[in-house]
């Protein structure tokens, strides 16, 4: 798929993504107790969405370009708003010049007990993140292969939080990882909150990957999809989908009342649907 994601920062993939995201983060905030996030590939953490890569897809302009001035139903506007919140205060002249990435929006959204993971393998990137991050001793950059992280960071020390598997699909075989990788992520750490995203663009490798993970004994797996069109003749990214692995008893309801509405202002072409379905109760 060759995902750099300086080409496709702030999509519909990643404001799905980042919604999703949002929520979670707000849900471990309602308890006093110090929770962690890692985010298995996190990438630069901050994106330009000036830059020739940007540029060169206009891909934001069909995701967060669409939303963050959008009229929203109040409901649904609260539930964004934390989401919102991070992206404009990149943006304090209003726009989106700047988008942010998985770890800056959780970092924006945590408190002064929280703790952040980034883990990042490609060496530039990882290097890009620990200067965002620098002096910042709440957050943990670390150059490191994200399945790896997996083993040798479960269960965290808080032994509350959430870990984000957010692979670029670059290689073969990704789908398999991230059922492997969860299945003994889990083990070590069963009471952890996981998200799992992947890519809606070959449908039949889709298909055999939520069959797996109904499959893994993995229990309380909701899984969230989200398609902007039917599918293309020629393989592109139709939508994207998120598994959340012991979702907060609020998620799903929540959803409920946010994907139809950003499906409205997102969708490009119709048939096009979301989906929320327990491949695990």
């Amino acid at each position: 798929m060759n995902y750099r994601h300086a080409y496709h920062a702030g999509n519909f993939a990643d404001v799905v993504k980042h919604v999703v995201l949002s929520r979670l983060v707000e849900y471990l905030k309602q308890k006093d107790k110090a929770f962690r996030v890692i985010d298995t590939h996190a990438g630069i953490g901050r994106y330009d969405l000036s830059s020739t890569e940007a540029q060169k897809t206009g891909e934001w302009q069909g995701g967060i370009g669409r939303l963050v001035d959008a009229a929203l139903d109040a409901p649904a506007a609260a539930l964004l708003a934390p989401y919102l919140e991070a992206i404009r205060s990149l943006n304090p002249e209003g726009g989106v010049k700047k988008y942010p990435g998985s770890p800056l929006i959780a970092r924006h959204l945590m408190r002064k007990q929280d703790r952040l993971s980034a883990v990042e393998l490609h060496r530039q990137d990882a290097a890009k993140l620990r200067a965002l991050f620098a002096g910042d001793f709440q957050t943990r950059v670390i150059e490191l292969d994200g399945w790896l992280a997996l083993g040798a960071h479960l269960p965290p020390k808080e032994k509350r939080g959430l870990v984000l598997i957010d692979p670029p699909f670059e290689e073969e075989g990704e789908f398999d990882r991230l059922v492997d990788g969860l299945r003994k992520a889990h083990k070590r750490w069963p009471g952890g909150v996981y998200a799992l995203w992947y890519p809606v663009k070959d449908r039949k490798a889709v298909a055999a990957f939520r069959k797996a993970l109904a499959q893994s004994g993995v229990p309380k797996l909701l899984d969230i999809g989200f398609e902007i069109r039917p599918p293309s003749a020629e393989p592109s990214l139709d939508g994207s989908g998120m598994v959340v692995v012991n979702p907060p008893f609020t998620l799903e309801g929540e959803l409920r009342r946010l994907l139809p509405a950003l499906h409205n202002l997102l969708v490009i072409e119709k048939p096009a649907h979301w989906t929320l379905e327990w491949l695990a109760a």
